[in-house]
């Protein structure tokens, strides 16, 4: 595990007992551990090119949460698109519309997303930000939410469109091995913010997607109320705020991911993932 100097590129090493831990940023998580307490165990340091992130969470302990349509320009393009089988009265949804990804989606920053033709022939990125609970808690009110979020962390919904349209939810096209790219760092509260963070997706250096998290239709407090009236959050949980529009689907044709293509995807603060989709 590594604590990151972004201004710098570079990281420092934590040894202790979480040198050899194999999900050494969930036990920071649970222990509730400080930055003082990290850095004074502190090994060493190296930059940014000497080292090769993987996904800062290695083993979630659930799957990954994710919510759609959560931008309006992006709902409006989805329901035009042909491959939304869950169509509600309006684009626009005015509840979230929540799904999950298994944990075996989960990729780190640099690995190649992998599909297989012959399952899928319609699989497309979505650039996102995503929070993690930082406390178990239940039934929490959307003004004391904010208070249960660790931090913020890069992701790719990867996407199956037609799995999710054929079998009329979300779930299956979401979760193939390698459909959720994560990382390279989590950013903690007190060092980034709904108000500054904004996600830009480009595919071989075209810039396709451009949000803010200001922008939500259903910002984090509202998502951690409603998901905490219906379950107990656990420290670790990573959700998925939704994707701005530009998704590949929302072209005409559509702009589906092929072999060799590469997804970046930078996030302010929280670094960048860069992606090479490759065939099986």
């Amino acid at each position: 595990m590594v604590l990151v100097d972004e201004a710098n590129a570079k990281v420092s090493f934590v040894g202790g007992s979480f040198a050899h831990h194999q999900n050494p940023v969930q036990a920071v998580i649970e222990r509730r551990s400080s930055r003082a307490e990290l850095e004074a165990l502190k090994e060493g340091e190296a930059g940014f090119s000497e080292v090769t992130f993987l996904a800062p969470i290695s083993a979630p302990v659930r799957n990954i949460m994710a919510v759609g349509k959560n931008y309006v320009e992006h709902a409006s393009e989805f329901d035009k698109s042909g491959f939304n089988a869950t169509t509600a009265a309006a684009a626009v949804p005015a509840f979230p519309q929540l799904f999950t990804k298994a944990t075996t989606s989960l990729a780190g920053p640099t690995d190649d997303i992998v599909f297989d033709p012959e399952h899928t022939s319609s699989v497309d990125y979505e650039g996102e930000i995503g929070f993690v609970i930082g406390a178990e808690c239940r039934n929490v009110a959307a003004a004391d939410a904010m208070s249960k979020v660790f931090g913020y962390v890069a992701l790719n919904d990867v996407t199956a469109r037609d799995l999710q349209k054929n079998h009329a939810q979300w779930h299956l096209g979401k979760s193939l091995d390698s459909f959720c790219p994560l990382g390279p760092w989590i950013a903690t509260a007190d060092e980034a913010s709904p108000a500054t963070l904004e996600v830009k997706t480009w595919i071989n250096g075209e810039l396709r997607q451009t949000g803010r998290m200001t922008d939500l239709i259903f910002d984090v407090p509202t998502l951690i109320a409603t998901l905490s009236k219906a379950m107990t959050l656990l420290p670790g949980d990573i959700i998925a705020t939704g994707t701005p529009v530009g998704v590949g689907v929302g072209f005409t044709p559509p702009k589906f991911l092929k072999n060799g293509d590469l997804v970046r995807i930078a996030v302010s603060g929280l670094g960048e993932l860069n992606n090479r989709v490759r065939t099986a």
